[in-house]
């Protein structure tokens, strides 16, 4: 049965992948707002419908961020348009625009007005991006200043500038280090690799966050700031627990303990702690680090770090499950301990099942691709044994030959004779070495799979590397580069041959839009190095190039395989300056 995804599933993945990190986040601000505008706007408290006023502003800075990846410069003067006149339009209408992280101004307005700083810095020349940021800052103070002028005070605006300033460093410093022209993709830290790897868990951490801003950000709810900070590290744990469960988990439950302790000394509300007295983002951070525990740990360890997080949730619920919506306490009610100590345990289940039926995915998955390379290793020393028939039929051929001329010439004379023992003795010598090298391969019973070029080989590797460049039917013009000693071995030519014609039928399978590609081979000391390089691109955004042969994508392990039993060095991977290169290094003594 096939894992492959379907056409309507293949879409989907391309859409995400074509948002990103940046987008989810910018949709899961925009969904917050709505979840917070839409019941307002609904509620009994003013006119039905004032509240929907702030949407054309959220919808059009929304639109603007994602258009940003096209126009960066224009849609960054967009957007500190989209501020300015969202501002008049909620100045002249009965709307009380509500705060986040900056006075008046909504979280996905913030989020947009991020994105378009960070793109403007990544993608634009200096003096371009300054000019374009500094429009965003300007519309930005507008909408703090105009929207509602009446409910400003000292502290607020203190509060939000000190707010959009660290907001603005953070966007520049991202679009600096991430400046087009200056990474090294091949040099990624492990906090890239995380968030390439696991975007999708890092958008709902983001998701949860903002929902743990937007409540904090409330006027009965600013004191619960530092709770953030918690949050915060919570969810780097839950990203690093993909990596290491035992640190994250341990961790983990020190932060949540911590912030268990603190939450009652700043004397948060419950809408902030849900769960059980813990902010939501530690709850999801927590749950991800239990499913991540079952899934890649022993029982015993996996088991222990989960009782300690219990226990910590535990306290928590003890300290902060029981405070009321008007800040009483009213600690170990019978009723609200029986309800947190169910929703913790369905927690707990939902998590722990996950864990255990990924651990068996994972467990199932490394049986089939053992199976693949067991089945890949084998029909490669499937083609090796027929390469071995070829060379000891040479061999052989050869000694038969200078057998019967001796024979014939013998008793004419002998030096005739003596001179073909000496050519016969070198002759099984060759045999015996090339023999002795290729039957350490042979392990096991499997079909024989090998290329048709190599059935047809001669003994002249540069007339076979040339016609096997001649007719291949990859499609890329190819050119070939030959330095070679003379003669070849017979084994290291077949699997010379065999290299570059596995590289260059990747070239057509999976380098899209290549224009060129090289082959050379050269003497090099005692060894022969190939190099095949071509300049195209992986088909599948997103998806790094795996240069495989056949579509069960493990060609690269037949000729590791192939390598390796001749005791030489294989490396592929990108080309610096793009595309792919296949290097390989045969000892020829």
């Amino acid at each position: 049965m096939s894992d492959a995804p379907g056409p309507l599933q293949q879409k989907a993945l391309a859409f995400f992948r074509w948002l990103g990190l940046p987008g989810i986040a910018l949709f899961g601000a925009a969904l917050c707002d709505l979840l917070i505008i839409v019941p307002a706007a609904l509620d009994d408290v003013g006119s039905r419908g004032d509240d929907l006023v702030v949407l054309p502003g959220v919808i059009g800075m929304v639109a603007c961020a994602l258009w940003a990846r096209r126009r960066p410069a224009v849609a960054a003067v967009a957007g500190a348009a989209v501020l300015v006149l969202s501002s008049a339009l909620i100045r002249f209408s009965p709307y009380l625009p509500y705060s986040t992280l900056l006075r008046n101004v909504t979280l996905s307005e913030t989020v947009a007005g991020f994105e378009l700083v960070m793109l403007a810095v990544r993608r634009l020349r200096p003096g371009v991006a300054f000019a374009t940021s500094a429009s965003l800052v300007i519309g930005c103070l507008i909408a703090v200043v105009g929207r509602r002028p009446t409910a400003l005070t000292a502290s607020g605006v203190l509060t939000s500038l000190v707010a959009g300033v660290a907001v603005l460093v953070v966007a520049v410093a991202v679009g600096v280090q991430t400046k087009e022209g200056k990474r090294k993709p091949s040099k990624i830290g492990l906090t890239g690799e995380l968030l390439r790897e696991h975007w999708p868990i890092a958008g709902a951490l983001s998701l949860v966050g903002f929902l743990d801003v937007s409540w904090t950000m409330t006027s009965e709810n600013q004191r619960g700031v530092p709770l953030l900070l918690f949050s915060l590290a919570a969810a780097a744990m839950a990203m690093l627990s993909h990596r290491q469960p035992v640190r994250a988990a341990i961790i983990l439950a020190g932060v949540m303990l911590a912030s268990a302790v603190l939450a009652p000394l700043l004397d948060v509300r419950s809408t902030m702690l849900i769960g059980g007295g813990v902010p939501v983002t530690q709850v999801l951070a927590g749950v991800l680090v239990v499913v991540n525990l079952v899934r890649f740990e022993p029982k015993r360890t996996a088991w222990s770090l989960i009782g300690v997080l219990s226990v910590v949730v535990a306290l928590a619920a003890g300290l902060n499950g029981s405070v009321t919506g008007r800040g009483e306490r009213h600690l170990f009610q019978p009723n609200v301990m029986r309800s947190l100590f169910v929703f913790a345990l369905l927690l707990l289940g939902i998590a722990v099942a996950l864990g255990l039926y990924l651990r068996s995915r994972d467990s199932e998955r490394k049986q089939v691709v053992k199976a693949a390379v067991t089945d890949a290793q084998t029909s490669e020393r499937m083609a090796l044994a027929r390469e071995l028939h070829d060379v000891v039929a040479h061999h052989v051929t050869g000694i038969v030959v200078q057998a019967q001329a001796a024979k014939l010439m013998g008793e004419k004379d002998p030096l005739v004779a003596v001179e073909a023992m000496g050519r016969i003795e070198h002759a099984g010598t060759e045999a015996l070495v090339a023999m002795r090298r290729l039957v350490r391969s042979m392990r096991g019973d499997a079909s024989a799979a090998g290329g048709d070029v190599t059935e047809q080989a001669t003994t002249d590797l540069a007339a076979d590397l040339r016609k096997l460049v001649d007719e291949a039917n990859h499609g890329v013009p190819t050119e070939l580069d030959l330095d070679l000693p003379s003669p070849v071995p017979h084994e290291v030519a077949r699997s010379a041959l065999r290299l570059v014609q596995e590289s260059l039928t990747n070239i057509g399978k999976h380098a899209a839009d290549a224009t060129e590609a090289v082959v050379l081979a050269h003497l090099s000391g005692e060894e022969l190095h190939l190099w095949v390089r071509d300049d195209g691109r992986a088909r599948t955004p997103g998806e790094d190039r795996r240069p495989a042969g056949g579509s069960g994508g493990y060609g690269l392990i037949g000729m590791r395989e192939r390598v390796e039993l001749l005791h030489g060095r294989l490396d592929a991977g990108p080309a610096p300056n793009g595309g792919w290169r296949v290097e390989a290094w045969l000892p020829l003594a």
